[in-house]
């Protein structure tokens, strides 16, 4: 079941995307570091109603953000629609429960929510060196767009996604 996170929650969510964290550097994706995610963009995510949590058994098995926000690195790409968009972050799915479509159902939500809520695309961005969320965005039809940066994070581009609805 798909439900908006709690902030009693939180814990729970972070042990989730350090175990994510974790799983991707042993595979030598550093798309996550120490300080990201963390409690304080989940606190936000959570007072803004964006945070939604997957449960099977009462065990939370992954994450992901819905905002209609944007954040200050989109600010110069060149996005395929206008306005009224919407903005998935932070997707992640357990990795003991990987590869069980989890992660479409959590998209597949996001996109219905848009779709119910009159949005006309979904944006997003995923790490250049994540061929697997790579290719899972543009089956599902969303279109590369461009590369930005986070130098913070990563040396390397994480590229812009939209799916017009």
């Amino acid at each position: 079941m798909i439900q908006h996170a709690k902030i009693s929650e939180i814990p729970d969510i972070l042990e989730l995307t350090t175990a994510c964290r974790l799983h991707m550097e042993s595979k030598a994706i550093f798309q996550w570091t120490t300080n990201y995610p963390n409690s304080s963009q989940f606190l936000i995510d959570c007072e803004r109603n964006e945070l939604y949590v997957v449960k099977e058994d009462g065990n939370l098995i992954g994450c992901i953000v819905i905002s209609s926000v944007m954040d200050n690195a989109y600010e110069n790409v060149k996005w395929l629609t206008k306005n009224n968009n919407i903005y998935i972050h932070r997707l992640a799915v357990h990795p003991y429960q990987q590869g069980k479509g989890f992660a479409q159902r959590l998209i597949n939500f996001a996109e219905e929510y848009a779709r119910t809520n009159n949005y006309v695309s979904v944006r997003l961005d995923t790490f250049s060196q994540n061929k697997r969320n790579q290719k899972f965005y543009e089956t599902r039809g969303y279109q590369k767009l461009e590369a930005i940066y986070y130098p913070n994070q990563s040396k390397y581009p994480f590229y812009c996604y939209e799916l017009v609805l």
